[in-house]
């Protein structure tokens, strides 16, 4: 497993490196189909085991439960060196007049007791609306909030390139995590490059396009009612862009077969699609969920594929060009 640090902006983080391939936790929350505690925590030793040292969870998922299975688990191996980031900022409204100290405080406090930890490793800003970004009060709360030693650095996850922009001009932003992928590539432009020069480490999510690049997709899979992937597939309860990061069904499922079509031989689907990430300048760390001990072995697996075909480059650019850039390019 490769590694590599979160940027150089915290102290703390650039002492850290942390793998390549991190594991998303939203799925141990069990917001989008059951998992239990025990598999929940199969799931993140067999990351562990293979090589995986960053995990990525919110204060939402589950309402803290995912938080709380990372803690538990983290007590049980006191000695494996990860790096836990959180996610604050949904747990009320998301209108800027809810993004306060006395908010920031309060959450950064049940996150503590959730994960079982007297400071938080990495705390963002759960993709918030645009004006907190250009706040300074927000930046003001949270440089507080590393002087009380409630966490040791901070970052942003958000929506829109913009946005990411927006944060990295802020001296003491830490991390940005984005929607990047094969099927999302606009960081390639602006985000990416600034953040790299910045010192700023970026968090690729949804790196799998809501499983779309795994490559076991067809036009006729379904999915569970409490699943984003049925309910939010057009916008209808949070950004359109999390859920098959923003592209149509049918026209990913064509993609995701021509994408498989130029996979090299001896990697499966999923594997080319995070390790293609990982390829990307400026890349800190890919963070896939997974449900299962197959799943999180299988993903953390791209992590030592190593240089990918310079063919597949280019497909993943045409590929874009003829399915997803005039309806994606413009919005996020």
């Amino acid at each position: 497993m490769q590694s590599r640090t979160l940027g150089t902006r915290s102290p703390f983080l650039a002492d850290r490196p942390v793998s390549v391939i991190g594991l998303g936790t939203w799925q141990l929350g069990a917001d989008w189909g059951d998992v239990s505690e025990s598999d929940a925590l199969d799931v993140l030793g067999a990351s562990v085991e293979s090589g995986v040292t960053f995990f990525d969870t919110a204060d939402v998922y589950g309402d803290g439960r995912s938080e709380q299975i990372i803690g538990r688990f983290r007590a049980s191996n006191p000695d494996v060196p990860l790096t836990v980031a959180t996610k604050m900022g949904r747990r009320l409204d998301q209108v800027p007049s809810n993004y306060v100290r006395d908010n920031f405080v309060a959450w950064t406090d049940r996150s503590r007791r959730n994960l079982g930890v007297d400071t938080l490793d990495l705390v963002q800003l759960h993709c918030p609306p645009t004006p907190v970004f250009e706040s300074d009060a927000v930046y003001d709360a949270l440089d507080e909030l590393v002087e009380n030693g409630a966490i040791r650095a901070y970052g942003v996850s958000v929506e829109e390139t913009a946005q990411a922009l927006t944060a990295i001009a802020r001296p003491n932003l830490a991390t940005v995590q984005i929607i990047f992928n094969a099927f999302r590539l606009k960081p390639l432009d602006e985000v990416l490059p600034t953040a790299r020069r910045a010192g700023v480490g970026i968090i690729a999510r949804v790196p799998l396009a809501s499983g779309l690049l795994s490559g076991t997709y067809t036009t006729e899979t379904t999915f569970a009612e409490n699943d984003h992937r049925t309910y939010n597939r057009h916008g209808e309860a949070f950004d359109q862009g999390e859920t098959f990061s923003g592209v149509d069904f049918e026209q990913g499922v064509a993609a995701a077969q021509e994408f498989a079509a130029a996979v090299p031989d001896g990697v499966t689907v999923p594997q080319a699609a995070l390790a293609w990430i990982v390829e990307q300048p400026g890349v800190s760390t890919v963070i896939p969920g997974a449900r299962n001990v197959a799943q999180a072995t299988a993903n953390a697996a791209a992590g030592s594929v190593g240089e990918l075909d310079d063919g597949l480059d280019s497909e993943v650019v045409r590929i874009y060009d003829q399915y997803f850039r005039e309806a994606v390019h413009p919005r996020w």
